[in-house]
């Protein structure tokens, strides 16, 4: 549609959720993206290790008219630097999956994400490959998934137009009151880097203690007590209290 007026300035001044292009394969789905979210306000993207390389020319030729969100794009070469400043992260896909985590439609996504951004809580939602989607060692770092209502007969969507229906519920519902807030008790939410290192000190301890086993589970095993983690939406007195319990089983018995 027509209508753009490069003359305006963005009517929404406030933090936005972050768009985390997962691998993407295209320059132009990228530049595709960018003027979805730009369409609606947004313009923070990151993008993790992109087949092409960055910059790309195509996705910046796509991209026309939505300059800013490309100006500030973030690249990085693994999922977990890309979350570990998040409070919290969504993951779309278009499949079940064996993990066991919060299901929500892309509505009740950015109505949650309006309640925790107005609580000063960075919130992002990760996009995954054109042919693939996220695998689940990117999915157990998020702390909810985002399924779209589409035809179960054809359930694939365009890249773009993921990030367009997600821009468009946070667009929309923009006006109104935050759902719901979380009363904070002299305290913070934990970043993504925090929850990493308490999950990565987990692992060590229980791994030191021969938790893990049989061998041929213990993959799977780490699989479940990340995707645990990155489920409970702890705050740092949180992470403290565990780090306190971790520190007491490794202490020898008296």
């Amino acid at each position: 549609m027509s209508g753009t007026d490069h003359a305006k300035a963005a009517d929404w001044a406030g933090p936005t959720p972050t768009v985390i292009l997962v691998e993407p394969q295209m320059g132009e789905n990228i530049g595709a993206a960018a003027r979805a979210m730009w369409n609606f306000g947004l313009d923070r993207m990151r993008i993790i290790n992109p087949r092409d390389g960055w910059p790309n020319p195509k996705a910046q030729a796509m991209a026309s008219g939505a300059g800013r969100v490309m100006d500030a794009v973030q690249v990085h070469e693994r999922t977990e630097t890309a979350l570990e400043d998040l409070n919290f992260t969504f993951a779309t896909t278009a499949r079940s999956r064996d993990l066991t985590k919060l299901v929500v439609t892309p509505e009740r996504a950015m109505e949650m994400t309006h309640s925790m951004i107005a609580e000063g809580q960075k919130v992002g939602v990760m996009f995954g490959p054109e042919r693939s989607g996220l695998a689940n060692e990117d999915i157990v770092q998020a702390n909810a998934l985002i399924s779209v209502p589409v035809n179960p007969a054809f359930a694939s969507l365009n890249l773009a137009q993921c990030v367009l229906l997600l821009a468009y519920e946070w667009r929309r519902l923009a006006g109104t009151d935050a759902p719901s807030f979380m009363e904070m008790a002299g305290t913070d939410f934990a970043s993504g880097l925090e929850v990493q290192k308490l999950g990565e000190r987990m692992e060590e301890a229980l791994g030191a203690r021969g938790f893990f086993w049989p061998e041929d589970k213990a993959e799977s095993m780490i699989l479940t007590l990340r995707n645990m983690l990155s489920r409970l939406n702890m705050t740092q007195a949180d992470i403290r209290v565990f780090h306190g319990i971790i520190k007491t089983m490794e202490k020898p018995r008296r």
